[in-house]
């Protein structure tokens, strides 16, 4: 019978808890806890789904009963209790179970046969066997040829068939998978690499203590974030960049970050690697695989560190929300954040202020050390981060749809980023940052922000009366932002000005930036007024273009101060709209600058 632990309890969360959390400070009890809970999850998801397919026997295709899976489970657990923990750990069998399980109640049909996400289950029965050394045969789900015993790598067996099953045997010193006429032994320890079997492949660090080890699972259908996905070998060259990079990236997280060093090892074990993306810290993670985080390889330590502690804080708000509601259910998209291009509703705001959070406080460790050579490319991220994620947080703190729990959360990472707010940071450093953040904003505003007909209307009819000033435009608040974006946007500019700012030797030529154009090879040159006239240039081939009208304002704005600047980063959406509304009338049309610089002699 498989179990809870020896001491059966319900999971809360103390306020106490909540509140370290909330700060950045939770110590490695505290994690360890949120994966205890996450542990009791599961046993009641795998419960769940079996008495939700139990008595379908339809849908078993070819494969047992799951109850014979979860018997050999349980016989795991008697046997190996410590075999049962680590696929119970397995992130993905959390991913497993809430997919499947949404599947089936939902009546909605998964990319597989229903047998094969039902059979999933014996093929964590089988890993946690084959784990425990006992004498066990069980059949599993074998797709495309792969068959997978989760936590421990994929059989590859010749079959034809898209969906097959394979069988499992194993005893203490023997463990074979068949499939028809095929068979291929696991070699010992199963951990080595041998024909037809991929090993799961693990990098730990060495040299800085605590030590952080995780496995590279490049294998586990359920390693992605929502549909199953099929293995993405990685080679053996790329373990070992993974490696070197993971060695130099921990330095940094224990040297300047200590305490989040300590707790990290007990939140993350595993990640699912992804091939190097310039210019993208591309990661993401899922509340369901706790333990887990899918990053792609990144071009340096610093760089993966930042990427480390962005997750890290991802997994352990995912296990917060387990226990704790911070918002209520609203799935409006009605926030700005500057780490998408879209707007976002409540919950997701949440995590990500959280994840940044960390990746600021990196940050700032970083740019206080003397003699980096990448000091002030910290020293702009630590301003940037800073001033964009406390303008979330001072724009989300009062929301109604936050619970008690939340007010306390957003309140307690207040309490810990509000004081960096006062740190002095050298001028130019500020400019950039400022720049940058100006940048993202009038790019998101200009796209998601669709202002008021009755607004626009008056605004035409004063330029076309000629009046020396257009109506009050700051008195309504903004319009609620709309998720389909009008018109594309480039994030080229932004690459350039910080590719500018990366001392690496290894850092990416310019004109490998995508969608750069000259106009932004200019602006980010420092040479502005040759960046006006380049952007205007865009401007006459296409009036609506986003990243030019931005480009136009940041580079008038750079000059000094601009009425013209002030209205193209402040109400670009205003700019854009009456500009329109005057190309379809009859007569003269101004330019977008002449007409931003007349709108901007009242925007503040």
């Amino acid at each position: 019978m498989i179990t809870p632990h020896d001491n059966p309890m319900f999971h809360r969360l103390a306020w106490a808890d909540l509140d370290s959390i909330a700060r950045g400070q939770a110590g490695r009890k505290i994690v360890e806890r949120l994966r205890t809970a996450e542990r009791s999850r599961r046993l009641l998801l795998l419960r769940a789904l079996l008495d939700e397919v139990s008595k379908k026997t339809d849908l078993f295709g070819p494969l047992p009963p799951p109850d014979e899976a979860w018997d050999l489970l349980a016989r795991v657990e008697a046997r190996s209790p410590e075999s049962f923990e680590e696929i119970l750990s397995h992130p993905y069998t959390g991913s497993w179970a809430g997919y499947t399980l949404r599947l089936f109640r939902n009546e909605i049909t998964g990319p597989w046969p229903a047998w094969v996400h039902i059979g999933h289950m014996h093929s964590l029965a089988a890993a946690a066997a084959v784990r425990a050394g006992i004498l066990f045969r069980a059949k599993i789900p074998c797709w495309n040829g792969v068959a997978v015993l989760p936590s421990l790598g994929a059989v590859r067996l010749p079959v034809d068939d898209s969906w097959t099953v394979a069988e499992v045997r194993g005893s203490a010193n023997l463990v074979e998978v068949r499939a028809g006429r095929a068979a291929v032994g696991l070699p010992q320890p199963i951990d080595s690499p041998a024909p037809h079997w991929w090993p799961l492949r693990g990098i730990a660090t060495h040299g800085s203590s605590p030590r952080l080890s995780v496995r590279l699972d490049d294998v586990d259908p359920f390693r992605g974030l929502y549909e199953p996905i099929p293995p993405a070998r990685i080679d053996d060259a790329e373990v070992d960049a993974w490696q070197t990079n993971l060695n130099d990236a921990w330095r940094l997280i224990t040297t300047h970050l200590p305490n989040l060093a300590e707790s990290m090892p007990a939140g993350l074990d595993s990640i699912v690697p992804r091939p190097v993306v310039l210019f993208r810290n591309a990661s993401a993670s899922t509340g369901e695989a706790f333990g887990s985080a899918i990053i792609g390889r990144q071009p340096d330590s610093t760089s993966l560190a930042t990427t480390l502690v962005h997750e890290y804080n991802h997994i352990v708000l995912g296990g917060v929300l387990h226990l704790s509601q911070l918002c209520e259910d609203d799935p409006r998209m009605r926030f700005y954040v500057p780490w998408r291009e879209d707007p976002r509703p409540l919950d997701r705001v949440l995590q990500g202020v959280y994840a940044f959070l960390g990746v600021t406080e990196l940050w700032r460790a970083l740019s206080h050390v003397d003699g980096r050579p990448d000091q002030r490319k910290a020293a702009v991220e630590f301003a940037y981060w800073r001033g964009q994620t406390w303008r979330v947080l001072t724009e989300i703190r009062g929301d109604a749809k936050l619970t008690e729990a939340g007010h306390r959360f957003v309140d307690g990472v207040i309490s810990r980023i509000e004081p960096w707010q006062r740190e002095s940071v050298p001028p130019d450093v500020s400019a950039t940052a400022t720049a940058l953040a100006m940048d993202h904003y009038a790019g998101w505003r200009l796209r998601h922000l669709r202002p008021r007909p009755e607004l626009v209307r008056s605004v035409t009819d004063a330029w076309l009366a000629c009046r020396a000033r257009p109506p009050v435009i700051d008195a309504a608040p903004d319009p609620v932002p709309t998720p389909i974006p009008d018109g594309n946007w480039s994030p080229a500019r932004v690459d350039l000005v910080r590719l500018d700012l990366d001392p690496a030797p290894s850092a990416a030529p310019h004109d490998a930036v995508p969608g750069a154009t000259e106009a932004d090879l200019t602006y980010a040159a420092g040479r502005h007024t040759e960046a006006v006239g380049l952007y205007r240039a865009e401007l006459e081939k296409d009036p609506d273009h986003p990243s030019a009208l931005v480009g136009l304002g940041l580079a008038r704005a750079a000059r000094g101060v601009d009425p013209a600047g002030r209205a193209l980063l402040g109400r670009p959406e205003l700019v854009r709209a009456v500009h329109r509304n005057l190309r379809s009338l009859a007569g003269p049309e101004p330019t977008p600058e002449d007409l931003a610089a007349w709108i901007g002699t009242m925007v503040h």
